[in-house]
């Protein structure tokens, strides 16, 4: 049985820890195992690999040590929205969560689309004393309001990791073409929401059987795939000239996204995408009341009122986001893309709202899901119902979007002798109950209130410092 002894403090540099018996995974050398690992005023003192009768035993249903989790696609509401979620509370829900690494979009109030607004976002993560590291797209266009672009250049020059509308997608092709050539000289990405508008006015919820039912307006998978193959198709033209051209594809969540994004890195494009926990999991048939994850749905079209399966009252508006919950076949299409890696990533896109937003008819509320303190446990009911292996999970929470930021990620990914310690530590075998009181997000829109789930996070610590502590028990063995 793993033992993890430490002497530490939250947010203090972590004075020594000593984890025996577990399971290393480290998807930067690419290695997962029966290890130890010994952390020394905040950093990795060895790391070691075990074998034959010292391996007896250590399996991966018990303390894992991985990399600390890098979340590509968050929202922190700060400036402009701090009733729903702070820089400070979402540090604190980040690490709670095991991410050492966060990176903000842009869609805050104002958005920021100036440096001034970048610089005061890093003031705030500086001022709330969470060594999670914070860091912030920069919109692509004044506003977000697709038309000009905004000055892309001085928002590289105060920090930001890449350029997004997120919430908005760069509407026009010819601007979304400037956009990839500018941030092109840059050597930062484009990160596109893909959403074509004319098909989603007025959308509800995915289009199908379930909203068919609900009588809530359909919203196709035709809308994100046509915007995907929109961008794929600008891109492709711009790479013809600019090579160092980047696009990346935040919250992919149907069956012709994915095949699209196959295609074009097949074709050597430079695309990438993420997708996130909840669309690895869940579907539209919550929203009429099933409780059931995708791969427990019967059937390529399964009807949760033929099968039974509804355990809930409908129109729960926590599961109102955007892109919407897909049917049960666009989920496994995208478990079958992270495991064939065609998803590079997966991103929480945590969306912390307020009561006041959430409390509304299901086709008023605001779109999004408090998510990044669930992912791990949605991500691990999947690694247990064998869809996806352990080690794609965690390589997707860390490499993936780690190779994605290059150069703009401050610190190297891995369980690297001599480095400082970036770590989180999980019980894969814990249970924990997803509730008001547990939760560190200012945010409590989660479909999965009163659910217990699998990975109770134990310690996360960040460049060296403690970020989060399970100080119910933290010397359990």
């Amino acid at each position: 049985m793993a033992e993890v002894e430490a002497v530490v403090a939250p947010g203090e540099t972590i004075a020594e820890l000593d984890v025996t018996r577990a399971w290393l995974i480290d998807p930067a050398s690419g290695r997962e195992g029966p290890g130890e690992i010994v952390v020394e005023e905040g950093r990795v003192g060895a790391v070691t690999w075990l074998d034959g009768t010292e391996a007896d035993g250590i399996a991966p249903d018990g303390v894992i040590v991985a990399p600390g989790f890098v979340d590509l696609h968050a929202h922190f509401r700060e400036p402009g929205f701090e009733q729903a979620e702070t820089i400070a509370t979402g540090s604190a829900a980040a690490a709670h969560g095991g991410f050492t690494t966060v990176c903000l979009m842009p869609n805050t109030r104002p958005a920021i689309d100036e440096a001034a607004v970048l610089v005061a976002v890093g003031q705030a993560a500086a001022a709330s004393g969470s060594p999670v590291r914070v860091l912030a797209y920069g919109a692509v266009t004044h506003g977000r309001a697709g038309e000009e672009l905004a000055a892309l250049g001085e928002l590289a020059d105060a920090g930001a990791i890449g350029f997004s509308d997120d919430g908005s997608p760069v509407r026009s092709a010819g601007v979304l073409r400037n956009a990839l050539l500018y941030a092109a000289m840059l050597d930062l990405p484009i990160v596109d929401h893909p959403e074509e508008q004319g098909l989603t006015g007025g959308a509800e919820a995915n289009e199908g059987l379930v909203a068919t039912v609900l009588g809530l307006k359909g919203w196709p998978a035709a809308a994100e795939a046509a915007a995907v193959a929109r961008d794929i198709a600008v891109l492709a033209d711009v790479v013809a000239t600019e090579p160092r051209a980047r696009l990346h594809l935040t919250h992919l969540s149907v069956a012709e996204s994915i095949d699209l994004v196959r295609r074009a890195k097949a074709a050597g494009l430079p695309v990438t995408c993420d997708v996130t926990p909840h669309h690895l999991a869940l579907t539209d048939e919550w929203i009429a009341g099933a409780r059931r994850y995708a791969w427990q749905a019967e059937g390529v079209n399964p009807d949760p009122w033929r099968d039974r399966a509804l355990v809930a009252g409908p129109f729960d508006t926590s599961l109102r986001v955007n892109p919407p919950l897909r049917r049960p076949a666009d989920v496994m299409a995208c478990l079958a893309g992270l495991r064939d890696g065609t998803v590079d990533a997966i991103a929480t896109d945590h969306a912390p709202h307020t009561r006041v937003d959430k409390d509304v008819e299901f086709g008023l509320a605001a779109n999004g899901i408090s998510g990044i303190e669930t992912a791990l446990g949605l991500l691990l009911e999947a690694v247990a119902a064998g869809q996806v292996p352990l080690g794609r999970v965690i390589a997707a929470l860390t490499v993936g979007p780690a190779r994605i930021l290059g150069s703009r990620l401050p610190a190297p990914i891995g369980l690297n002798e001599g480095a400082p310690a970036d770590l989180m530590i999980f019980d894969a075998g814990d249970r924990w109950e997803v509730n008001e009181t547990s939760l560190r997000s200012l945010g409590h829109n989660s479909p999965l209130l009163g659910r217990a789930l699998p990975g109770r996070v134990l310690l996360t610590v960040a460049a060296g410092r403690v970020a989060y502590l399970d100080e119910a028990d933290p010397d359990r063995d």
